[in-house]
């Protein structure tokens, strides 16, 4: 098992989960690029939204309402939401992840 969200995802490399559920995790991004940077982290490794099946929508909509459940919590007054696709597309881990930023944003990440 080498990626490194799978090894979070089974507790393999000790990390603070934010909000854990049966489909996902949320951390804190280790380089974030705004005030707030979390990472909603589908616990099923799939490499990125090119690998989804339609069968997985259900876990994309889940992934964006966890993102706004933590929002609503947190009192965010905007926040953005993004899935990075490929390497290209500046997507550096292979395990679909959407970013969830607050606050200022230095950059997009």
């Amino acid at each position: 098992m080498k990626c490194i969200f799978c090894q979070i995802v089974n507790k393999k490399i000790p990390k603070k989960i934010l909000y854990e559920d049966d489909k996902v995790i949320v951390i804190k991004n280790i380089k974030p690029v705004a005030a707030v940077h979390l990472l909603i982290i589908s616990k099923k490794h799939i490499p990125s939204i090119k690998g989804l099946k339609p069968k997985d929508k259900d876990l994309i909509s889940h992934m964006i309402f966890v993102a706004q459940k933590i929002a609503r919590q947190r009192k965010f007054k905007g926040y953005k939401l993004a899935f990075n696709v490929g390497k290209e597309g500046g997507q550096m881990i292979p395990h679909l992840h959407l970013h969830l930023l607050s606050g200022k944003i230095k950059a997009l990440p």
